[in-house]
C-alpha cells in the first residue's frame, strides 16, 4: 500500500477557499482510478499542542503501489485540479508520501 497525504494552507483572502478546494478534489480527483481510499476535510481543532491546528484542508489518497500513484499524478484529472483548483485556493501544501 502507498499512501498520499496533502496538507492544504488555504487562501485567507478567500473565505470560501477551503469548502472550493474540497469541492474541487470531489469533481477532480475522487473520480480518478487506482485510488483505494479517498478522504478529504477540513482541520478539526484540539486542545492538544501535538495537533498541527494552521493547515485548513487535508487530503488523505491510498493506492495499491508506488506505481498507481505515479499514474495519479501525471492523470488529466489531477493535472486540471492543479491548474483549475489547486493554484486558485491555494496558499501553501506539504506532501507526505510513504509505504
Amino acid at each position: 500500500m502507498f499512501s498520499h497525504v496533502v496538507i492544504f494552507w488555504t487562501d485567507p483572502k478567500n473565505p470560501n477557499a477551503a469548502d472550493e478546494l474540497i469541492a474541487g478534489a470531489h469533481q477532480y480527483l475522487k473520480p480518478i482510478p487506482g485510488v483505494l481510499h479517498y478522504h478529504i476535510g477540513k482541520m478539526v481543532g484540539s486542545p492538544r499542542p501535538v495537533v498541527e491546528q494552521t493547515y485548513q484542508v487535508a487530503l488523505n489518497l491510498a493506492f495499491p503501489s508506488k506505481k498507481a500513484q505515479d499514474d495519479y499524478q501525471t492523470h488529466p484529472l489531477h493535472l486540471e485540479f492543479v491548474e483549475k483548483v489547486f493554484k486558485k485556493h491555494c496558499a501553501r501544501v506539504v506532501v507526505y508520501d510513504f509505504e
